[in-house]
């Protein structure tokens, strides 16, 4: 007797649904729905979106965007918390709507649920690993540290603790310190 598959979901099954106001994502065919984000995670969200609109207004090369769709495949589409373009990633994959392709720079806000950490750390990770993504930071705000993974196999770099400063190669002069994040 054969094993009965599930179906395998696409973009084109994930815009078809009905808007039911959950966000959704889809990594490798398989559909993840989350809970709306705890004003802990918006205050942390709009900490990275004023810092970096302030660095990239003092060095236009590129552009951040807070939660936006990206679809890295026919079979993966995911909203990342934020995300970092260049200016050459934005000419060839901001088109129309939503991101087409993998950014420069995703980072990913745990949410406490075990489930939703689970999937960043891990199911996430390995699906920007293999799009490209040139860096990934996971911001946990329940240990107050930012994990940074990138390098050609994604593995974890560094790990940022409250007093640390964090920097990118992807951004030549920034810095902040963890607690301005956090």
């Amino acid at each position: 007797m054969a094993a009965k598959l599930e179906p395998i979901l696409t973009i084109a099954d994930l815009d078809a649904m009905p808007d039911d106001g959950n966000r959704y994502e889809l990594i490798e065919g398989e559909l993840f729905g989350s809970c709306a984000p705890s004003l802990g995670h918006q205050r942390i969200l709009i900490n990275l979106a004023f810092l970096f609109k302030r660095y990239l207004l003092a060095n236009p090369i590129g552009e951040a965007f807070p939660g936006p769709a990206v679809i890295l495949s026919n079979f993966s589409g995911v909203i990342p918390d934020f995300i970092y373009l260049s200016n050459g990633s934005l000419k060839r994959i901001a088109t129309g709507d939503r991101i087409t392709g993998a950014p420069d720079l995703v980072i990913e806000i745990l949410l406490p649920a075990t489930e939703n950490q689970r999937r960043d750390r891990h199911s996430k990770r390995q699906l920007y690993g293999r799009h490209c993504v040139k860096e990934y930071w996971i911001i946990d705000p329940e240990r107050l540290v930012i994990e940074i993974y990138s390098t050609a196999r994604f593995k974890l770099v560094k790990t940022l603790g409250i007093d640390d400063e964090v920097t990118s190669p992807l951004l030549p002069g920034f810095h902040c310190s963890v607690k301005e994040i956090f």
